[in-house]
């Protein structure tokens, strides 16, 4: 399948396309699926000097690579979790871990971004904003943890009215200012990394769906038109890919975001819904997200879906948020709107391991996808290659299966979801 028509595929500045494999081949690394996670993957490996071939289904960035809302942030899935099992564990230096952990990815993305030239409209700034007065006590404690940690130039908390006058909006009692956070075009960003793997002698195969994996001491990739012998599997498919069932079956279960972009604003109405041009979501469990574009569009993204199936109509479901959030874009044509899946954890702690002794997985990085995918990838470059410090932490968490979910699917996720929304709700009165 070819990619989705959105405002990404719309504005992609990269039009190459790679075959899909047709012979049997041998390398050290396979890889399964081309979205953040194979692809950052393939660089890591390719720099590394190992022989690489990955497969995807579809196209280079199909699935949530090429559908998300663009924003790099340091809010690792599923730290507080994290935390509460390391420091059980009577790991001295748990919050330390993970506090370094979550800005890894923006070293590497912008590091990344530099070596290879990929043009992505990158962009600085990011505003965390608090739904309801009940939040502030917990943003205050987050911009004295930033602060103990050397952010002071970097992290502010915001009261409503600097708020305000960041953002047009009647919403909100304060927020989180940080400039270390990015925001970018998703799509380029991977395909300019895609680039980048192929250049360093990785090989991409596109419209390759994997069949099965045979063989332990030597896996292979079973695909309809050939097989590929590997020293290394690495499994980076999140919540498409369906295979290895027995063992990650239940783990992870899809959700539907919805996001869309306006027509483009003129630069007197960009600048007055949002001054500093940052990208911001709110505190709420099933949250509103935006940026402005390169172009001057604002793309808004939420009304997150965990029963597993598709918004009906994405920008009827998101436009009257948007409004509630900028009344001045009332009348403002919506030109592009769409839905991707994420994968969603339980705990939100992303799924890390081995199945068997030569076949690796990252996945499950519950809506953090960009930034965790490239930390992910370099905690298994590391992994595979010897070095098994990070990669052993994250292999060690628990993880639950929601009971039933084979039979029911998404049935009690969604439920467990609409809990939480529903006190939530309570909680706001």
């Amino acid at each position: 399948m070819d990619r989705i028509d959105n405002y990404y595929t719309a504005t992609q500045n990269d039009t190459t396309t790679y075959p899909p494999l047709e012979s049997d081949i041998s390398v050290d690394i396979a890889i399964v699926g081309g979205g953040f996670t194979g692809v950052a993957t393939a660089v890591e490996m390719a720099e590394r000097g190992f022989s690489v071939a990955l497969c995807e289904a579809n196209r280079i960035g199909w699935g949530a690579t090429g559908r998300n809302g663009g924003q790099v942030t340091g809010s690792l899935s599923g730290d507080q979790a994290m935390l509460a099992q390391l420091r059980k564990r009577g790991h001295k230096d748990a919050e330390d871990f993970i506090w370094h952990l979550r800005w890894e990815g923006h070293d590497i993305i912008r590091e990344r971004i530099a070596r290879y030239g990929i043009e992505c409209d990158l962009k600085t700034g990011h505003l965390h904003t608090a739904w309801h007065e009940n939040d502030i006590p917990e943003f205050l404690n987050t911009v004295e943890t930033a602060h103990r940690y050397g952010m002071e130039d970097d992290v502010a908390w915001l009261s409503q009215d600097e708020v305000h006058q960041m953002l047009d909006t009647p919403l909100y009692h304060g927020g989180i200012y940080n400039k270390r956070n990015l925001h970018l075009h998703s799509l380029n960003l991977c395909l300019g990394e895609a680039r980048a793997a192929s250049s360093l002698g990785a090989q991409l195969f596109e419209q390759t769906p994997v069949l099965d994996i045979v063989g332990r001491r030597q896996p292979h990739l079973k695909t309809a038109k050939g097989i590929i012998k590997a020293k290394k599997v690495v499994l980076a498919g999140n919540a498409y890919h369906k295979l290895v069932r027995k063992q990650l079956g239940g783990l992870l279960f899809p959700a539907v975001l919805g996001n869309m972009t306006t027509e483009p604003l003129s630069d007197e109405l960009a600048t007055k819904i949002n001054s500093h041009d940052v990208a911001v979501y709110d505190s709420r469990m099933v949250l509103d997200y935006y940026r402005l574009t390169a172009d001057n569009r604002l793309m808004f993204g939420g009304g997150t879906n965990y029963s597993g199936r598709e918004l009906a109509n994405v920008a009827a479901s998101l436009t009257p948020s948007m409004l509630e959030t900028f009344p001045a874009l009332k009348g403002t044509r919506i030109d592009y709107a769409w839905t991707g899946t994420a994968g969603i954890v339980m705990n939100r702690i992303p799924l890390v391991g081995k199945l068997g002794s030569n076949v690796y997985y990252a996945q499950g990085y519950s809506g953090h996808g960009i930034a965790t995918s490239h930390i992910m990838a370099e905690v298994l470059a590391e992994a595979v290659t010897g070095t098994l410090e990070k990669f052993d932490v994250f292999a060690d968490f628990d993880h639950r299966r929601v009971p039933g979910a084979q039979l029911f699917g998404n049935g009690f996720l969604a439920m467990g979801m609409w809990y939480y929304q529903f006190r939530e709700k309570l909680r706001n009165r």
